[in-house]
C-alpha cells in the first residue's frame, strides 16, 4: 500500500496534480496562493504559482509589477536602485532624479551639458537668457538685478547712466559736474578739446574752458595790468565800471598808486583817482 501524498494544509490529495513545495512543505496550487504566497510590493496582491516573482532584499514583485517608477521601462533583467518608499528607479531615472535642475527649464542638467551657475543656482547654457531681450546669455557678462539677469546692452540700455553730452549710456569711468554725468571724453574744453576731467575750468553759458583758453579767448582784460581777469589765484575779486575792468589789486589811484576796491574813487580824462588826488592836480 503506498504512502498518501497530500496538500499540507486542506490535506487533498496532490497525486496528479500541481503543487507547489516551500519550506520542505507540500501544498495545493489554492493554498499557496490563499496561505504561503508572497505579497508584491507594488499592487500588494499576492503573487500565486502562476505567476513569475522577483525578490530584493526581502521584497518581492510580480515580474510585471517590476517597474521603474518614473518611465515605467521593465527591470527584469535591468540595473535599478530601490529608493524611498520601496520605489524602484531604473539608472536613467535615478541619475536625473539626482541631477541638479536647471533654473529656466527645471529638468535636470546631467553630466556633459553645458550649465551656468551663479549663487548655487544652475541653468542649462543655453536656458541662462537675458531677462530683457531674451537672447542666450550662455557664458558671456551679465548683469544680477534681483530675480533677474541682464546681458551687457540691455543692462546699459536699462539701468546705465546717460551722458549730458551724447546721451549714450555711461558704461564704466565718467564723472559728474552739477549732479549731472559725462563721459570722460565728452566733458572736454570748447576751444581746444582737452578732456578737463580733474582739472581747473570754467564754465561760461553752458561751455567749459580749460584755464589757457578761458585767458585767450573768453575772459575779459583788466583795464589796468591788460592781463586777462580769470578768477583764479591771486585777485579773485574784480571791480567792474563803465564797460571796464580790473582785478581789484589793479584798480588803483593813477597818482598815489593807493588801492582804490570797495573805496570811494574819481574818473578823470580816463584815468582813476582816489578822492584826494584830483584836488592836487
Amino acid at each position: 500500500m503506498s504512502e498518501r501524498f497530500d496538500c499540507f494544509y486542506c490535506r487533498d490529495s496532490l497525486q496528479g496534480k500541481k503543487y507547489v513545495q516551500k519550506e520542505g512543505r507540500h501544498c495545493c496550487v489554492k493554498c499557496f496562493d490563499k496561505i504561503c504566497a508572497n505579497t508584491c510590493i507594488e499592487c500588494k496582491k499576492p503573487i500565486g504559482a502562476d505567476s513569475k516573482e522577483l525578490h530584493f532584499k526581502n521584497r518581492y514583485w510580480h515580474d510585471t509589477c517590476f517597474r521603474c517608477v518614473k518611465c515605467y521601462k521593465s527591470l527584469v533583467d535591468e540595473p535599478f536602485m530601490l529608493r524611498e518608499n520601496n520605489k524602484v528607479w531604473c539608472g536613467d531615472c535615478t541619475t536625473n532624479e539626482d541631477a541638479p535642475k536647471c533654473k529656466g527649464c527645471f529638468k535636470p542638467i546631467i553630466a556633459g551639458d553645458q550649465n551656468v551657475e551663479y549663487k548655487k543656482m544652475v541653468w542649462h547654457k543655453d536656458c541662462f537668457t537675458c531677462s530683457q531681450c531674451r537672447k542666450v546669455i550662455g557664458s558671456g557678462s551679465f548683469f544680477p538685478k534681483g530675480d533677474d539677469f541682464f546681458c551687457v546692452s540691455c543692462h546699459e540700455n536699462k539701468f546705465a547712466k546717460t551722458c549730458a553730452k551724447c546721451k549714450n549710456p555711461i558704461t564704466s569711468g565718467g564723472l559728474t559736474y552739477q549732479e549731472q554725468p559725462w563721459h570722460s571724453e565728452c566733458f572736454i574744453c570748447s576751444n581746444c578739446k582737452k578732456q578737463l576731467g580733474g582739472k581747473r575750468f570754467t564754465a561760461v553759458e553752458d561751455q567749459f574752458y580749460c584755464v589757457e583758453c578761458y585767458k585767450e579767448c573768453v575772459a575779459k582784460k583788466c583795464a589796468g595790468c591788460k592781463n586777462p581777469i580769470t578768477g583764479f589765484g591771486r585777485g579773485t575779486s574784480v571791480v567792474n565800471y563803465e564797460d571796464e575792468s580790473w582785478h581789484d589789486y589793479c584798480f588803483k589811484c593813477t597818482r598815489c598808486a593807493r588801492g582804490l576796491a570797495n573805496k570811494r574813487f574819481v574818473r578823470h580824462d580816463g584815468k582813476i583817482y582816489c578822492a584826494e588826488c584830483p584836488k592836487r592836480l
